[in-house]
């Protein structure tokens, strides 16, 4: 009988050739394309280190590769784990290539998903079996007479042989007999070759190394155990046998659990995974790319080196480690031929790149989906998405007031992704960047959705925390010589930011549970600045999330206390200042109140003379009083606020450089300012620069960013005016589409759903006024009608959406003549009087306005009454002017 292999299947037939004058490659058939030595542009993976990258990982497997076995206690198997796209199969082909270059003899087998028998792991004796005996030629007879004796060895899984004794015949024992010398008439070939006193040429330069690349691959788990006891039992009982074992995999239960032991050298790829190796990679591909692209030489011919130095940083730190993404990133920007609707030059593309995410979403769901059965899940993975540090598997358990294997339970399937140290007191981390934008996009990760409202059981679970621990030593963040418990500390660093994190999320049960908790801390800390500005902004959030004024009054007067304790020059009166400043802004946009502007104004002031120039938060403090001056001149119209506003904002932008972390916010909130100083001056100048600045601040917010909604409706709104000003329809769906995703970034119950609403329907409205499209005005109409839902009355910001519905309806009746959208449009025009009172500069344009609608209800309906009403308005106006 002859095996051979045909389609991916594997099949038995009749031979007229007699065993003996067959080649034993015949014999085995082993599988050609799975070794290091296949054409790697037919057989994936097409996996090579390029020069300069992964040296000393290299290194440092070649250097126990080649060293001779000494001790009982040396390990023969080292186990590379890493996450996809990290460079193992890269590794393991350098090595294997520096063992044949050496003269060491190696043989490997590169599993490789839905790729035949690749993934087949019954096929692996044969094929390396195959391999020795080329490579250690005195092993070739052992094979066949380990054949002829027992022909089940080449049968199909699932037969005779088990895969420990198919491994044992084919490969562990011939080698053994080889370098043994063993005195039997099975080894007599080999006998004569030691009494001849010669050595086995092939070892004189060091063990014997098998390379297993991507055991992960396999989809043969229990095969996989089943080899690895089998090889670790081997090694136990030949302790000094000059044989090594190089696996590389992702992390997977069923692997981690068998080499997760004394006996196995454990390498983490994430150990070694350096941007410096990443920086390399993309300097060799764009050195190459760029000398090969003649469009990309007569820009750099003009503009000097592309991609710049801070470019090239961005790419680094956006790829996060990965090999599988760095190229992709390079192919996409670098392509020859492109769709007719993409960018046109490697420059064009460049920026978008910085949006790609790496492609690894199926990679995700399919993790995930292991344990999303099992109890905890969602929180333990929401919990670990939304922390603004990693924390160990001990202290997110101590967090979420579960038991660490529940976590455990939960992570260890996952390991592919998420790296789970072997200790309860490391930190969990994830293994590409690209996980915590999966996890909290949630159009690409759907039931394994991160929500926003996880940071108020965040905030919850930090309090009780902190509180446990307060309740035994209330001195513990105020003693310089305390250790603080991990969970504590973190609690006490970044409660903050779950605060913030889950605004608009909070139900009135968790407000009152927050409250109730902070009173607890603070009286355990009476006359400590930091528990009293928790609870002020517990009180300021839900203020801002129902409207409350009486919230508000209470976070101003708890922010006032704190500010008393950090009296000047306190390190940390800046801060208390900024928050008051806060509060002072939300009472003046929930009340309308000019004093509490001017206070804002005040306290940002001193701030800033707290925080001069070379104050790491000066530009903080910039941005601040520049905004607020701003604010000021919308409601008063001040020439001198507007262009202060704008020279903090200037200032604030050349203080946060390309590489600054928090740039976006500074373009954002000059192009905005930009926008506003168009508006009042219409120098298009202002406006172009505006959109350039919030072009770059949308690029470095990618899709994941919690602020990108902010740029893009910024954008949106600069377009619409440059609408206005040009006609050029382009921008006007541009502009569509920005609000629509801005939209889409903030569902409910967002607190700046309203803005994006609201900025949407005013753009669908400019369309409709270009296009006739009545659809557009319906949906404009539809969406301020959200608007005034979320925003209740007597609410400042209230009257802009009144304003954008009462335009609509006016323009809608005019298109259907339906009476109806006439007296809507009455309606709510009555209730913007509460928003024009007598003396409001722009009372004249409101009562103009209704008196105009009023007309044309009388014109439509010949009632009398809507011509008195008119007259009243004209009256009641005169004796007030």
């Amino acid at each position: 009988m002859i095996n051979y292999h045909v389609e991916g299947g594997f099949h038995q037939h009749g031979s007229l050739i007699s065993a003996e004058h067959r080649t034993l490659f015949d014999i085995l058939q082993p599988i050609t394309d799975a070794s290091h030595t296949r054409n790697r542009k037919q057989s994936p993976p097409d996996s090579a280190c390029f020069p300069g990258t992964r040296l000393q990982v290299v290194k440092n497997v070649n250097k126990w590769a080649r060293s001779n076995i000494t001790t009982v206690s040396e390990p023969h198997v080292r186990w590379m784990h890493g996450y996809v796209g990290s460079g193992k199969s890269s590794i393991s082909q350098e090595v294997c290539e520096t063992s044949k270059r050496e003269d060491r003899p190696v043989v490997s087998f590169f599993f490789f998903r839905n790729a035949g028998d690749r993934t087949k792991i019954w096929r692996l004796p044969t094929t390396l079996a195959s391999q020795m005996a080329a490579a250690i030629p005195q092993t070739e007879p052992l094979i066949r007479k380990a054949v002829q004796r027992n022909p089940a060895l080449l049968s199909p899984p699932g037969e005779a042989v088990s895969l420990q004794d198919r491994m044992h015949c084919l490969v562990y024992e011939p080698f053994k007999a080889v370098v043994q010398r063993k005195k039997s008439l099975v080894y007599e070939p080999f006998k004569a070759l030691v009494r001849r006193k010669k050595v086995v040429g092939a070892l004189t330069q060091g063990p014997f190394l098998i390379v297993l690349d991507g055991l992960d691959e396999c989809d043969d788990k229990d095969g996989v155990q089943e080899l690895i006891d089998g090889m670790l039992a081997f090694f136990n009982k030949n302790p000094l046998i000059p044989l090594r074992v190089f696996i590389t995999s992702r992390v997977e239960e069923h692997i981690r659990s068998c080499l997760n032991v004394p006996a196995v050298m454990l390498d983490n790829l994430v150990d070694h995974c350096s941007d410096d190796d990443i920086a390399t990679f993309l300097d060799i591909l764009f050195e190459d790319g760029c000398r090969r692209n003649s469009v990309v030489q007569a820009y750099i011919r003009q503009h000097g080196q592309w991609p710049t130095q801070s470019e090239r940083r961005q790419l680094v730190k956006h790829i996060g480690g990965s090999f599988i993404f760095a190229s992709a990133v390079f192919k996409f920007i670098m392509a020859m031929h492109t769709e007719a609707n993409d960018p046109p030059t490697p420059m064009d593309r460049l920026p978008l790149a910085l949006e790609m995410n790496p492609g690894l979403d199926g990679l995700y769901k399919q993790t995930l989906a292991r344990s999303q059965h099992l109890p905890r899940f969602s929180n333990i993975i929401s919990t670990i998405a939304l922390l603004s540090a990693p924390l160990s598997t001990s202290a997110i358990a101590e967090l979420l007031g579960i038991h660490v294997y529940e976590v455990v339970n939960v992570l260890v399937n996952l390991q592919a992704i998420i790296q789970v140290p072997g200790t309860d007191d490391i930190p969990v981390t994830l293994c590409h960047t690209s996980l915590r934008d999966f996890l909290t996009t949630q159009s690409r990760s759907g039931d394994f959705f991160a929500h926003p409202c996880h940071h108020v059981r965040l905030v919850l679970c930090s309090l009780e925390c902190e509180l446990k621990y307060l309740r035994q030593d209330p001195e513990l963040f105020v003693r310089f010589d305390k250790q603080i418990p991990a969970i504590a500390d973190y609690a006490y660093r970044y409660l903050h930011n779950h605060l913030n994190g889950g605004r608009g999320c909070f139900k009135p049960s968790e407000y009152s549970s927050a409250i109730h908790l902070c009173r607890e801390a603070l009286a355990l800390q009476s006359g400590t600045p930091e528990p009293i500005a928790v609870l002020a902004n517990v009180f300021r959030n839900r203020a801002s999330q129902i409207g409350s004024l009486t919230d508000l009054d209470e976070a101003i007067s708890l922010h006032c206390k704190a500010l008393e304790l950090r009296p000047s020059p306190h390190p940390d009166r800046s801060f208390s200042l900024e928050n008051l400043g806060y509060a002072f802004l939300d009472r003046h946009w929930l009340t309308g109140a000019i004093a509490d502007l001017e206070k804002a104004i005040f306290v940002y002031r001193e701030a800033l003379k707290l925080r001069p120039s070379l104050h790491p938060l000066h530009s903080d403090s910039l941005n601040s009083l520049g905004n607020v001056l701003l604010d000021r001149h919308k409601r008063t119209g001040s020439t001198a606020d507007l262009k202060e506003g704008i020279s903090l904002l200037r200032e604030a932008l050349r203080h946060r450089p390309s590489t600054h972390p928090n740039r976006s916010f500074s373009l954002n909130l000059l192009g905005a300012a930009l926008v506003d100083c168009h508006r009042l001056t219409e120098i298009m100048a202002d406006l172009e620069e505006a959109i350039s600045l919030l072009r770059e601040a949308i690029k470095l917010r990618p899709y994941a960013n919690p602020f990108r909604s902010d740029s893009l409706d910024n954008l949106g709104n600069a377009l619409v005016n440059r609408h206005r000003r040009t006609g050029t329809l382009a921008d006007l769906e541009e502009a569509i589409a920005l609000h629509r995703e801005a939209l889409k970034l903030r569902p409910s119950p967002h607190p700046d759903r309203p803005y994006s609403l609201n900025n949407l329907g005013n753009a669908l409205v400019e369309h409709h006024q270009c296009t006739g499209t009545l659809d557009d005005l319906d949906e404009a109409i539809s969406l301020f009608h959200k608007v005034l839902e979320l925003w209740p009355p007597s609410r400042p910001n209230r009257s802009s959406p009144l304003r954008n519905l009462v335009t609509s309806l006016q323009a809608m009746y005019e298109k259907t003549r339906a009476l109806s959208h006439l007296q809507e449009a009455i309606a709510h025009c009555k209730e913007l009087a509460f928003y024009y009172p007598v003396g409001h500069r722009d009372r004249a344009d409101y009562l103009n306005n209704l008196t105009n609608l009023l007309q044309m209800h009388s014109n439509a309906t010949g009632q009398e009454e809507d011509l008195v009403r008119i007259a009243t308005l004209e009256e009641a106006d005169r004796l007030s002017a």
